[in-house]
């Protein structure tokens, strides 16, 4: 076994479905740990380390949820992906409530479930996923220091600050960390407003429109529409070095 692929935990109750996502993340260069219920899933857990764990949400004698629940209470930082049923989105709220990385909706082709495998490897080895510890950010002509809540703009032989509010910042914190990948509109509703709903959607709406005003001065920075799923902070590899 090379050791110097990552490993991951795959807990998914319908053996058919979880052998294709085994064999297709093995493909990849991944260690597959596949179990087929919440049980076995924490004990394969306990007796290895995981570079990443998923976790189907419905599965026998323990859920995805109360498997993760009990995994975050002695592990804080080991990714978790949810899979979940696309019609429950609930589901999605309380698996971001209780400490996912990111969820994935049944059904999706293999490729999908790859990116973003990969994108929460790529942040977590980055240390990304240290959020708490994560309080000053440089990218392009900007910095943006969250506890002073400052963005400043350094550019053309000009300095200029923009004290943000509290929300924004927030936000734009997040963007900051998922920088370059997709920030789930339900991620950050839950992380910042408490929940995911019609009023709180329109809300964070604004805020995204008024992040887009303030970094408009740096052509190579821009916050798009990822449709049907959230926002991307875009920017420029040349621009983030």
């Amino acid at each position: 076994m090379n050791e110097t692929k990552p490993n991951i935990l795959l807990v998914e109750d319908d053996q058919n479905f979880g052998d294709v996502l085994k064999s297709y993340l093995e493909m990849h260069d991944y260690n597959i740990t596949l179990r087929t219920d919440g049980e076995a899933g924490k004990a394969a857990f306990q007796n290895k380390t995981f570079d990443l764990c998923i976790f189907d949400v419905m599965m026998p004698k323990k859920d995805g949820f109360t498997l993760a629940k009990e995994i975050r209470s002695e592990d804080k930082k080991t990714p978790i992906i949810f899979l979940t049923a696309k019609s429950l989105n609930q589901d999605i709220v309380e698996g971001l409530k209780i400490g996912a990385d990111d969820y994935i909706t049944k059904p999706f082709n293999s490729e999908e479930l790859l990116l973003r495998v990969q994108a929460i490897l790529k942040r977590s080895h980055n240390g990304v996923e240290e959020e708490n510890d994560q309080t000053e950010f440089n990218f392009g002509k900007f910095s943006f220091n969250f506890p002073l809540r400052t963005l400043t703009y350094t550019g053309e032989s000009k300095v200029s600050n923009t004290k943000l509010s509290p929300k924004e910042a927030q936000l734009l914190r997040l963007f900051c960390i998922h920088m370059n990948n997709v920030l789930t509109r339900t991620e950050a509703l839950t992380k910042i407003w408490g929940e995911d709903n019609y009023f709180t959607a329109r809300s964070m709406d604004v805020f995204v429109t008024k992040l887009r005003k303030y970094l408009k001065k740096d052509e190579d920075i821009e916050i798009i529409n990822i449709h049907g799923n959230g926002f991307q902070l875009l920017v420029k590899e040349e621009a983030a070095e």
